[in-house]
């Protein structure tokens, strides 16, 4: 290994440091979710939006303040309904009756992290507006383009279970979230700590800032030197063009099941958040398994399967699991 990447490596793994500080104080609050923070400090790296799924309960609304409280960065949450109004989220213009002129009042999206809580519960002219703000960084308000703070992070949550009053959300947007987590019951011994933690009149959820957004943004400016192999690239193009065509690589059983598979998009952002993962372990190059860990979080909201797959019941899961295991780790 050369010299350059051995000294990369180790500026990386101290500015990395902090991190593990950022976690280890999130986790203090929000039990037994390890995996879940570490792919939000990796969405947050990456400069990439996360939508977290799970069913009510699971402490998602909970993280997201913790992490945002960590930090010293701006934070708004917005509770999305079907009655939501675009200017609810953007903000509007008021008119001012003693001089006859407009001003802008900006609305909860001029923050550093956006809390989207329950976000396929709003129609679909919020998701336009919302879509403007993930994509460009920016919002239209009347005839005016205001630039968003940097950084800007979109974290999202839904709820898979109820369907009555919610809007799906359209592909165009699912692919702006960088990963798509999946939020899972913590164990046994985690509900325990829990239950002894919160199941009291004021639990103790006071969160010490232990990060700044200074520190965020140099680590995320230092992810450009995380050096990327020619062997690695070409892994996450197969993998991605897999998902397009799993017969070119021996899983013909799986081509009538996939309806459309994952664009270029997904093959950038399988990089970044592989980067990332490199960063968070400290290193300045990136392995093939930090591209297989993270690829599950970033193609399944870019995996469209059949009606076929939806008759057998095969989840998206299970279809990148098979392509997963198909190719050669480099």
């Amino acid at each position: 290994m050369s010299t350059d990447i051995l000294e990369r490596g180790a500026r990386i793994k101290e500015e990395s440091r902090f991190l593990t500080d950022l976690m280890d104080e999130v986790e203090r609050v929000v039990v037994g979710q390890r995996r879940l923070v570490e792919r939000l400090v990796i969405g947050l790296l990456a400069d990439g939006h996360v939508l977290l799924e799970g069913v009510p309960g699971l402490a998602k609304t909970l993280l997201v303040r913790t992490l945002a409280q960590a930090f010293d960065l701006g934070f708004h949450r917005i509770q999305f309904t079907p009655d939501l109004l675009p200017s609810d989220v953007t903000g509007t213009e008021i008119y001012n009756p003693a001089d006859g002129t407009f001003s802008v009042r900006r609305g909860p999206v001029f923050a550093n992290i956006l809390l989207a809580d329950e976000i396929n519960r709003a129609p679909a002219k919020v998701q336009s507006a919302l879509l403007e703000a993930m994509q460009e960084r920016q919002v239209t308000i009347g005839e005016q383009t205001h630039l968003l703070p940097k950084p800007f992070f979109v974290l999202a949550t839904q709820n898979p279970l109820e369907q009555q009053g919610t809007y799906p959300l359209p592909e165009a947007q699912l692919d702006r979230f960088l990963l798509k987590v999946l939020v899972d019951y913590p164990s046994k011994a985690d509900e325990q700590k829990i239950v002894e933690q919160m199941a009291r009149p004021r639990p103790r959820t006071e969160v010490r800032q232990v990060a700044t957004g200074q520190q965020l943004e140099r680590a995320m400016a230092m992810l450009d030197e995380v050096y990327v192999d020619d062997l690695v690239t070409g892994y996450i193009v197969d993998v991605v063009r897999a998902t397009r065509d799993p017969a070119s690589v021996g899983l013909d059983d799986l081509a009538p099941l996939v309806e459309t598979g994952a664009s270029p998009r997904a093959s950038i952002a399988l990089g970044l958040a592989g980067r990332a993962h490199a960063f968070l372990d400290g290193r300045a190059y990136v392995k093939g398994h930090d591209i297989k860990s993270v690829a599950h979080d970033v193609l399944r909201h870019r995996v469209l399967l059949s009606y076929e797959a939806e008759a057998r019941e095969i989840p998206v899961e299970e279809v990148i699991t098979r392509i997963l295991d198909k190719i050669a780790v480099p």
